[in-house]
């Protein structure tokens, strides 16, 4: 086996915490901004315009790259943070119930609260129509900016996950309801009975995760072909799967 080179010790190190992910975050948000406000802002529409397709047989799946961020990349994100509440749920914070409904209640304000100000603003404008888009938080930002003050305790940093996961798929659902012109019900039939799979499978004992991704994916395919946002699969599907304590025999 080679070993690895000390010169890219620093490399994985940085890699390895979760300021990194902030700071690349916080990065790649300033160069946006600069490039879409600068003179070659038509460039940047250029890229999230690029067509991007995976083709198997004669089956084709092709989005702009502004999508499969959107629905694919925001999926998997939204997949680990539905395991890591997941998680709470069965080993940490959120183990005994009745504190679920602290977090619940602050993200029902936090979806409420945006949208009646909204409304309240725009009540005689056309632009009161778009009520639903205020009711999201974005996810990643915050989780970014707790890490970058100095982090948190890890009950507090379960408060926000729990408080942006409920706000994001009530929100993200609302968008799909409200604002998506077309929602194909047989789609988002077969992504139900997907899920109903997902849901056999874990009942079953089924601990093998290549079926998990196979009916995973199968979801998210289904979901996107719906026109209901992709990312609400990724956090139904990672809080269905189970935590528990690793035996010893393991860590040895």
């Amino acid at each position: 086996m080679t070993p690895r080179s000390p010169r890219l010790a620093p490399l994985r190190e940085f890699i390895a915490t979760e300021n990194s992910s902030a700071i690349i975050l916080l990065a790649a948000t300033v160069v946006a901004l600069v490039w879409a406000n600068s003179p070659w802002s038509a460039g940047y529409d250029r890229v999230w315009s690029t067509e991007i397709s995976l083709r198997v047989g004669g089956a084709e799946l092709a989005l702009d790259l502004r999508h499969w961020i959107n629905d694919g990349l925001m999926a998997f994100f939204f997949f680990v943070v539905g395991m890591e509440i997941r998680r709470e749920l069965d080993m940490g914070e959120l183990r005994e119930r009745r504190r679920i409904a602290t977090p619940v209640l602050a993200a029902i304000g936090g979806m409420g609260v945006p949208a009646l100000i909204y409304l309240t603003i725009n009540a005689t404008e056309s632009s009161a129509r778009g009520w639903g888009i205020v009711m999201g938080t974005d996810t990643a930002f915050a989780l970014g900016i707790l890490t970058l003050v100095g982090g948190a305790s890890p009950r507090a940093r379960t408060f926000l996950l729990t408080v942006v996961i409920v706000d994001d798929v009530v929100a993200l659902s609302v968008i799909a309801l409200a604002y998506t012109e077309t929602v194909s019900v047989v789609a988002l039939l077969v992504a139900i009975t997907l899920f109903g799979v997902v849901l056999a499978m874990r009942r079953t004992r089924v601990s093998n995760g290549v079926p998990y991704f196979i009916v995973g994916s199968g979801v998210w395919l289904a979901t996107l072909a719906s026109g209901v946002h992709a990312t609400i699969a990724g956090v139904a599907v990672g809080v269905l799967a189970t935590a528990y304590p690793p035996r010893r025999d393991d860590l040895q």
